[in-house]
C-alpha cells in the first residue's frame, strides 16, 4: 500500500492503492499487492501529464496541423503485474514483487519505483 509507482511517460511517481478486501496484511496493517492489482485509477493512479506520442489525447489540432500537447494521464494497463511471486499467494493470486511491471496501452512501462515492503516472511 505504501509503494510508489512510476510510468516511463508520466510526469511523476504516485502511490499505489491496494484495497484491504480479502487481502493479507503486514504487521503495520497495510494490504499487500497481488499480480491482479492493476486496475486503472483504483490501483494505478494517474501520473500527472502523459508524454506518450501514442496517446491520441496528446494530439491537438492547431488549424489543419496536429500538434503534440501532453494531456492528463489516464493509465490503461494491458496486463497483470509481471513477474509475480511463484509461491506466495494472497487471496489465491500471486503476490506482486518489487520487480513487477505492467505495460500501458499508450506504450509506457509502469513499474515500482519504491516498494512498500522490502522483506516479507511467509511459511
Amino acid at each position: 500500500m505504501t509503494a510508489k509507482l512510476k510510468c516511463s511517460f508520466g510526469s511523476g511517481s504516485k502511490d499505489m492503492i491496494v484495497l484491504p478486501i480479502g487481502m493479507a496484511m503486514n504487521a503495520n496493517t497495510n494490504p499487500i499487492a497481488t499480480q491482479m492489482d492493476f486496475i486503472p485509477m483504483l490501483n494505478i493512479p494517474a501520473f500527472g501529464n502523459c508524454n506518450s506520442p501514442a496517446n491520441p489525447m496528446n494530439w491537438k489540432m492547431a488549424g489543419p496541423v496536429p500538434v503534440f500537447v501532453p494531456s492528463s494521464c489516464i493509465p490503461i494497463p494491458v496486463m497483470p503485474w509481471d513477474p509475480a511471486a511463484k509461491k506466495l499467494k494472497i487471496g489465491g493470486n500471486p503476490a506482486m514483487l518489487e520487480t513487477s511491471k505492467t505495460m500501458c496501452a499508450w506504450a509506457g512501462s509502469i513499474e515500482v519505483e519504491k516498494p512498500g515492503l522490502t522483506n516479507v516472511e511467509a511459511e
